[in-house]
C-alpha cells in the first residue's frame, strides 16, 4: 500500500494514557508484534506484522496529550490549509493546530458534522 497516496488512510494509531499495557492486549489478540518507537522519555510502539508496520500505540502524553483515546485515521490530502478551511466551511470542527510530522508531513485533527473524529495528513 502506498501510504502517501492522497485520499486513502495512510495510518491508524491509538493514544492511550496506558500504551504500555494496551500494546500487549493488542499482541496477544491480534498477533501484532510490539516495536519501540524511542519518544525521549519514553517509548511508543510500532505494531508489527511481517516486519511491517500496520498501525501504532501511542502514550497519551507530551505533544499526544489532547489526542482522543480512539483509534484515529489518517487521511491522506494534498493541501492540509485547504482542507481545513473546507472542514469549517462543511459544519465540521478543527480540534488541533496543525502538527509536524518531522519529514512525513503535517497533520491536524478535525470533527466532522456528525461528530466523528479523524485527522488530516498532508504528506511531504
Amino acid at each position: 500500500m502506498e501510504k502517501s497516496v492522497i485520499g486513502t488512510i495512510g495510518w491508524i494509531d491509538l493514544t492511550v494514557p496506558n500504551a504500555t499495557e494496551v500494546k500487549d492486549f493488542y499482541a496477544n489478540v491480534t498477533g501484532w508484534k510490539p516495536e519501540p518507537v524511542n519518544m525521549g522519555d519514553y517509548d511508543d510502539y510500532n505494531m508489527t506484522a511481517d516486519g511491517e508496520p500496520k498501525a501504532g500505540v501511542c502514550h497519551k502524553q507530551g505533544g499526544n496529550k489532547d489526542i482522543p483515546s480512539q483509534w484515529m485515521i489518517y487521511i491522506n490530502v494534498a493541501n492540509l490549509k485547504e482542507s481545513r478551511e473546507q472542514c469549517e466551511k462543511m459544519g465540521g470542527k478543527l480540534l488541533s493546530d496543525v502538527k509536524g510530522a518531522g519529514a512525513m508531513g503535517n497533520y491536524c485533527f478535525i470533527e466532522d458534522p456528525a461528530g466523528a473524529v479523524c485527522a488530516l495528513f498532508e504528506p511531504s
